[in-house]
């Protein structure tokens, strides 16, 4: 009788529970695509969005540098549309093959939103508090070289309306321009170690021979 009773208190609870479930409310998405008065689609917040939120990954096929190369050098960007991120040296997600809501995400010269790359993932989080109606916006920095067509460059200019806005979504410096930089650094660094490990080499010397006079002078 005792186990009887107990698996009817057991029912009674579980089907409480389940009714629990099918009754709570569902959590209010965090954003909506629609129309942009930036650039073709956007996405808005639809509620208050917390500094700091990871928001949505940016997914999409997984394909190398080259690959995206062969794939858009035929394909026209006349409108500056790009669906293309660098995650790092090996790696380019396209967007434009299996993406999500995340690639109608408008560039923006004041953005409230960042990118955090993880693990080879690539996460768009607010920066900032986001009010609700707000269109979500980062910086796409996007590359280019100086001996790019500057007619093709153009088509990347920046609507975004803000007041520090830049007119453009291309990166400041050219790519190439960048890795220049970077190599010479590299190589002026390479040189002061260099000169410094001269340098320790000639003082221990130094140190030395002045280590050694002394016990010249007492014999």
């Amino acid at each position: 009788m005792k186990k009887s009773k107990s698996n009817r208190g057991a029912a009674a609870h579980h089907a409480h529970m389940r009714h629990a479930v099918r009754s709570a409310p569902r959590a209010e998405p965090m954003y909506a695509v629609r129309r942009s008065r930036i650039h073709g689609s956007g996405v808005y917040a639809t509620r208050r969005i917390r500094k700091g939120t990871r928001i949505i990954e940016y997914l999409g096929e997984r394909i190398t540098h080259q690959e995206a190369d062969d794939r858009y050098a035929a394909k026209g960007q006349e409108d500056g549309h790009t669906f293309l991120f660098v995650v790092d040296d090996e790696t380019v997600i396209d967007a434009g093959v299996d993406g999500n809501d995340a690639r109608f995400i408008n560039h923006s010269c004041d953005p409230n939103c960042d990118t955090v790359i993880e693990g080879g993932r690539v996460f768009i989080e607010s920066q900032r508090t986001i009010q609700p109606g707000e269109e979500l916006g980062y910086e796409y920095g996007l590359t280019w070289e100086s001996t790019d067509d500057p007619d093709e460059l153009a088509a990347y200019a920046c609507r975004c309306g803000a007041a520090s806005c830049r007119g453009t979504m291309l990166s400041d410096q050219p790519e190439d321009l960048k890795k220049a930089r970077r190599e010479a650094r590299r190589r002026a660094a390479a040189k002061r170690r260099r000169l410094a490990g001269g340098k320790q080499a000639a003082g221990g010397k130094q140190a030395a021979d002045r280590k050694a006079a002394p016990r010249q002078s007492r014999r």
